[in-house]
């Protein structure tokens, strides 16, 4: 990288000491600074390999990561927050930063990110528009993955095929798109291609000409015309005729469209966003989607997780939906119980955020005071993500939910040596659930 030096501005003593130790592999010098404008002066004094700064102090904001980005000397720019989140993500990753890395670090994941930052060297910053708060809530790694997408390419004109099972939210990164896109001012217009029937699919995508057909008694402005200098979503591409796939291949390619009855050739000027939830590798295979297509279409590629891969998506997403309903219907819903977040953490989703929604909607309806509890969440508690197995030493079927969450979490803990990351694999949550429940419990995962 050819400084050779890592700089570090108001870090916390145990992330300082995992950078010292990681930068011990790369033989890196370590250089830490607890103030801001100290860490400034030495930006001005040398050149960097990589600066990581705390997003905790004061005056740390997008603009100065730009400019710090934006000078050679400070190298990879590296975030590090008490709580990382997607739009932190997306944000810092249009401002150039190399990564958004949560406090406390850990040596490992250091020693992976200098040497990933070796390789690629530093990145280009995406100008981009700001993203629209709320369109997606989550802070887990694979959510900050697609964000971090988003950030990249928004800017571009570039097709992306977004990938991913019904209801994980392929149409909010969509417009997460369009909204950090040159284009936001323009049209969002989506298309849900298997709601609308084949024999006017076509028209409401292209158009038509004044008696093209029975019934069409005049013109008709389709979707790629009204989405001149906007974005075109087409949900469910998967689901296309292959007489329409190739309407589409044509249009994509030579930017221009005919409509229904019509000769004149019409340029348009949409950006297209694609989405489905099938496996378009096999339906290829099978010969019901077109590979040309298919390559068109997906020059970027997003994939969206099942929630329930997406474990520290849950929590977030539960406070989100149950505020938000609450302050919808004019409940006075402030707090989820335990028991409740439990369950919610224990369900498989099947359905993924949009049976979550739902199933939080009904909830805080069924509310009578400030707390949203167990018995207000109704959900096929068969379904389960968590393994059966032989019962706990020590449990009686007279113990209230809490005793019994805790002697299955001591027991997970002692299990892996009080290694908070891989109890929170076993338990499905992610590690900072598992840390909070331990301090509640008043389990020493150390003991």
């Amino acid at each position: 990288m050819g400084a050779d030096a890592v700089l570090l501005i108001g870090l916390d003593d145990a992330s300082e000491a995992a950078v010292r130790s990681a930068g011990e592999d790369h033989r890196y010098a370590v250089e830490s600074h607890p103030r801001l404008g100290e860490g400034l002066v030495a930006l001005q004094e040398r050149s960097w390999s990589a600066t990581f700064l705390s997003t905790e102090l004061g005056g740390v904001e997008m603009e100065l990561v730009r400019r710090l980005v934006g000078e050679a000397r400070a190298g990879g720019v590296v975030l590090v927050t008490p709580r990382a989140s997607a739009q932190l993500a997306m944000e810092a990753t249009q401002a150039g930063a190399r990564e958004v890395l949560e406090a406390p670090l850990s040596a490992e994941a250091v020693t992976a990110l200098l040497g990933a930052m070796e390789v690629a060297g530093r990145r280009v910053p995406l100008e981009a528009a700001g993203v629209a708060e709320g369109v997606l809530v989550g802070s887990s790694p694979e959510l900050m993955e697609v964000f971090k997408i988003v950030g990249r390419v928004a800017a571009s004109p570039a097709t992306v095929l977004i990938t991913g099972a019904s209801g994980t939210g392929k149409e909010l990164v969509a417009r997460a798109i369009h909204e950090a896109s040159g284009r936001a001012r323009a049209a969002f217009i989506a298309v849900n291609c298997a709601a609308i029937p084949e024999d006017l699919l076509e028209s409401e995508l292209f158009g038509h000409e004044r008696g093209a057909f029975t019934g069409a008694i005049a013109r008709k402005i389709g979707r790629f015309e009204r989405a001149g200098g906007g974005t075109l979503f087409l949900d469910e591409i998967g689901d296309m005729s292959l007489v329409l796939q190739a309407k589409i291949l044509r249009a994509l390619q030579e930017r221009e469209i005919e409509r229904v009855g019509g000769e004149e050739r019409i340029e348009i000027d949409a950006r297209v966003v694609a989405a489905t939830h099938r496996d378009l590798a096999r339906l290829i295979a099978d010969g019901e989607f077109r590979e040309d297509l298919f390559y068109r279409l997906a020059v970027v590629r997003v994939h969206l997780s099942r929630l329930r891969e997406r474990g520290a998506d849950l929590r977030d997403l539960a406070l989100h939906y149950t505020a938000r309903f609450a302050a919808d219907y004019g409940r006075s819903v402030q707090y989820i119980s335990d028991s409740a977040l439990t369950l919610l953490e224990d369900h498989d989703w099947p359905g993924n955020v949009r049976e979550l929604r739902n199933v939080l909607e009904r909830a805080v309806l069924l509310t009578t005071d400030d707390t949203l509890r167990a018995a207000h969440i109704e959900i096929d508690r068969s379904r389960t993500t968590r393994p059966t197995g032989t019962i706990l030493p020590g449990y009686s079927p007279g113990q209230t939910m809490a005793e019994v969450e805790k002697l299955h979490l001591t027991s997970v803990l002692a299990s892996v040596d009080g290694h908070i990351g891989r109890a929170a694999e076993i338990l499905g949550m992610h590690r900072n659930t598992v840390s909070r429940k331990a301090q509640e419990h008043g389990i020493d995962p150390n003991a």
